[in-house]
């Protein structure tokens, strides 16, 4: 399902402008994450995709509804959003109520909801926390449990705000799975993070925005590799391209595989 947005400006109560122009087009099954600094505008943006907030001008079209047409339950079908912080979404008194309740409200026959709520739990890795009240787990835990409610409404389009703060290695392994398996299902997958590895790891395009504005759009490689313009928006690339740069690697690198490759043929090339 398409993202199509057209000149959107945004401007909070008390004239706070958080979006200046933004343009720019989101295909089925792109795997995009958005980075900059805090108040760049990066959860604003996102937040019109499922008409959380509306335009002050401008447009977004989410296939072929208009988001000033339709409510953000309507929305749900369309668009999933996992929270930064999940106990902003959480409220059921177990894990499997929880994944339940999305797909029964937007009306799924009891086989289907069933089915969604297993492969979801499956996906998570919560099969032993299914009659588990959510908030006796961890905020580990507890992160899946919120990615688990969304995967279940089996919407095309997934926002992940800031997946891996507060989690450790393990679950952030855990996340990175999460989204390359939903990305071969078909999902569009959108993140907006401020880990640039995570993001130059597990995404195929890198949009950068810095006060409002798009500063930066493309392929991950293109963008992670263009200091002077991610540190006008105080992010740093990859700790991995930083090191293959210092090093004089002449490939661009974004993850272990590729640094591995890289050297190897580096050392090689040594007389």
């Amino acid at each position: 399902m398409r993202i199509e947005v057209k000149n959107l400006h945004f401007t909070y109560p008390g004239e706070v402008v958080a979006l200046r122009g933004i343009d720019l087009i989101i295909e089925p099954g792109e795997q995009v994450a958005i980075v900059g600094q805090n108040g760049s505008g990066k959860t604003t943006l996102v937040k019109h995709f499922n008409g959380l907030l509306q335009p002050t001008e401008g447009s977004i079209r989410i296939g072929e509804w208009d988001t000033r047409e339709h409510t953000v339950a309507e929305f749900a079908a369309r668009v999933g959003y996992v929270f930064q912080n999940p106990d902003e979404q959480l409220f059921n008194s177990t894990v499997r109520a929880e994944l339940r309740f999305g797909p029964r409200n937007l009306g799924f026959d009891a086989d289907k909801t069933e089915a969604l709520v297993d492969d979801a739990i499956q996906l998570t890795n919560l099969e032993k926390f299914q009659e588990t009240n959510p908030y006796d787990l961890s905020a580990t835990w507890r992160k899946m449990v919120a990615m688990g409610s969304i995967i279940a409404l089996d919407s095309p389009i997934i926002i992940l705000d800031e997946p891996t703060t507060g989690q450790d290695a393990r679950s952030i392994e855990r996340i990175a799975g999460i989204v390359h398996e939903l990305h071969r299902r078909g999902k569009t997958i959108i993140t907006i993070s401020h880990d640039i590895d995570f993001c130059a790891e597990n995404f195929e395009r890198i949009i950068a925005l810095s006060q409002g504005e798009l500063l930066l759009d493309g392929p991950v490689l293109e963008v992670i590799t263009q200091d002077k313009a991610l540190a006008t928006t105080y992010i740093d690339p990859p700790q991995l391209t930083r090191l293959a740069k210092k090093i004089g690697l002449a490939e661009s690198i974004r993850d272990q595989q590729e640094f591995l490759a890289a050297f190897r043929k580096f050392r090689q090339e040594i007389p």
